[in-house]
């Protein structure tokens, strides 16, 4: 019986077809999720007391670095564009939140929002994305662009008759009243909004390339400093996000294709003084006038931790810049006066390559930050037990340091790096993607891939 049996055996083991591993996912099947937490400092990671279990989880199942340096000016929209590009400022050219604008000579200055297309000169990731046929996604990333090479988009400020928001308030995620007075909600609303769109261009869109940014922990840390309650309670929020952003994930059974990436785009410091360079500029008589009769030799334009100072009129040259120079490098709480020879150092432009740029640029020290205004004293000290929140500190200082995660498809479990650069994100989510960040100075991050 059993010789008999065992011919049987052979033919039915070789008769059966071979076990095939699933093919691994091809980039149209796949979703790549990059996600910007303002405001979220690496040490506060560095803190096991902080309240953030989702990103905990990303952290043990994925990989992480101890920290992400990122690129002069610490601002919001000069850095999404590098994580966007690979390149720092004096390539892809942003320097504010929007664009500088000048009215004239002698005239203020002033930053205006403009569209990607005023600001980047050059191709971003998702423009290569596009290009090679995928879906992609912007919500709330800044410098916004709704069309073109983006596929679907939800922006800072949405469109009353934009076709995902329209879909939006069909489907019943949002009420038409609430984005004809969007501005006026309040900053945790609006992210949860900005989730809301993303998890419709996950579930519904089938996005291949999302980038998503969520704004209200960048408040918070302005308005009442890091790492105070306030600060701590929106942390715990954004992850509370995330988690729900992997719910809309899972619900689209695109678990085992996604790739997410969680950064931030600079960390913070705590705020006690107030420096404000306009009140000192008008106190040297390089200001005058008020209003509309404002007339101005030389105006100084803030960004928390530095201020960008410019000779707005024409004549004064060298003279002028000296002025400016003298005026503020005695102010208390002013670390430094930088000419445009130590621009190059800081990888920003000079005021020829670049017309946003300053023709000086001073820096603050620890605990003073610049802001408007350009009367009364030019320093400042908040009220006692009062504190505020300043990013835009040069970028070497550690405490500007960002975030950086990575979780899911491709990426290596338990890989740990140490501090590591934010032009090398956009070659990471390349390579993970299968294309090429087409005008990146920095490096994939193969350590972390499988």
């Amino acid at each position: 019986m059993f010789l008999r049996l065992v011919p049987v055996l052979v033919i039915a083991a070789c008769a059966r077809p071979p076990v095939v591993e699933p093919a691994a996912p091809t980039a149209r099947d796949r979703l790549v999720v990059v996600l910007s937490i303002d405001g979220l400092p690496a040490y506060a990671l560095a803190d096991p007391r902080l309240p953030a279990p989702t990103l905990r989880r990303l952290i043990r199942e994925g990989a992480s670095a101890e920290g992400m340096t990122t690129i002069n000016p610490t601002v919001t929209w000069p850095n999404h564009t590098t994580l966007a590009t690979g390149v720092p400022a004096n390539r892809h050219g942003v320097l504010y939140n929007g664009r500088l604008l000048r009215p004239g000579p002698r005239k203020p200055l002033k930053v205006e929002h403009r569209d990607r297309n005023d600001l980047v000169r050059v191709p971003t990731l998702y423009d290569a994305a596009h290009r090679a046929g995928l879906r992609t996604a912007q919500i709330d990333w800044v410098p916004h662009q709704t069309t073109g090479t983006i596929s679907d988009a939800f922006a800072e400020v949405p469109a009353l008759d934009g076709p995902i928001e329209s879909e939006m308030v069909a489907a019943g995620f949002i009420r038409p009243g609430d984005l004809a007075e969007w501005k006026q909600q309040s900053i945790t609303w609006r992210d949860q909004v900005w989730l809301d769109a993303a998890s419709y261009m996950v579930t519904q869109r089938r996005s291949n390339l999302v980038y998503l940014h969520l704004l209200a922990l960048d408040s918070t840390n302005h308005r009442y400093g890091p790492m105070t309650l306030a600060s701590l309670t929106a942390i715990a929020l954004a992850d509370a996000r995330v988690a729900q952003l992997l719910d809309a994930i899972l619900a689209a059974g695109m678990g085992g294709r996604t790739t997410l990436f969680v950064v931030s785009d600079h960390g913070f410091k705590t705020v006690r003084h107030q420096i404000r360079a306009n009140a000192a500029l008008r106190a040297a008589g390089l200001i005058e006038g008020t209003g509309a009769e404002l007339a101005c030799d030389v105006w100084a334009v803030p960004e928390g931790g530095t201020a960008m100072v410019y000779l707005t009129n024409p004549d004064g040259g060298e003279l002028l810049a000296a002025r400016a120079r003298a005026a503020l490098e005695i102010l208390p709480g002013v670390a430094q006066v930088i000419g445009p020879a130590g621009y190059r150092s800081l990888g920003l432009p000079l005021p020829g390559q670049n017309d946003q740029m300053a023709d000086l640029l001073v820096a603050a020290r620890p605990g003073y930050a610049y802001f408007g205004g350009d009367e009364g004293e030019p320093v400042m000290a908040l009220p006692e037990g009062v504190t505020m929140g300043a990013h835009g500190y040069l970028a070497g200082d550690a405490e500007m340091n960002a975030v950086f995660i990575a979780w899911g498809h491709g990426i290596r479990p338990g890989a740990r790096l140490g501090v590591v650069r934010n032009v090398d994100v956009a070659p990471t989510v390349a390579a993970v993607m299968g294309i090429q960040a087409p005008a990146a100075t920095g490096r994939a991050l193969r350590e972390i891939l499988k």
